[in-house]
């Protein structure tokens, strides 16, 4: 379990900075609207999250990719729309940069991620 947990954090931090650079590169190479530069952050990092738990973090598994795929699918957009939703609420609300507030969202919303992804999306399939 303690090494799970060690390697989801690593698997995580690179998924969580993948999404956060990319973010607040198209944010400051575009004039497209945070939202717009979030998403394609959340795509290029899902990839680097999916591929990096499935052989790492739960790389006990026999759960197969027909699966495992879309419920993490599922996991990540759930948490996609929650993000988002956390990220507007930062900007319109609060006095925060971009760069801080995706900061506090992707930290926020990865135990979360954690939590569904290690009991359902990579959980054991019954015997």
């Amino acid at each position: 379990m303690r090494a799970s947990v060690l390697l989801f954090l690593i698997v995580g931090g690179c998924a969580a900075a993948t999404h956060y650079f990319v973010t607040l590169g198209v944010d400051w190479a575009t004039s497209i609207a945070p939202a717009w530069s979030n998403l394609i952050g959340f795509l290029c990092a899902f990839p680097v999250s999916y591929l990096g738990h499935r052989n790492l973090s739960f790389a006990g598994t026999k759960a197969p990719h027909r699966t495992a795929l879309p419920k993490l699918m599922a996991v990540s957009g759930t948490a996609f729309v929650g993000n988002q939703i956390m990220l507007a609420a930062l900007l319109e609300y609060t006095p925060l940069p971009l760069w801080l507030a995706l900061g506090i969202v992707l930290v926020f919303v990865a135990l979360s991620t954690w939590l569904l992804g290690r009991y359902w999306a990579f959980a054991q399939p019954p015997a």
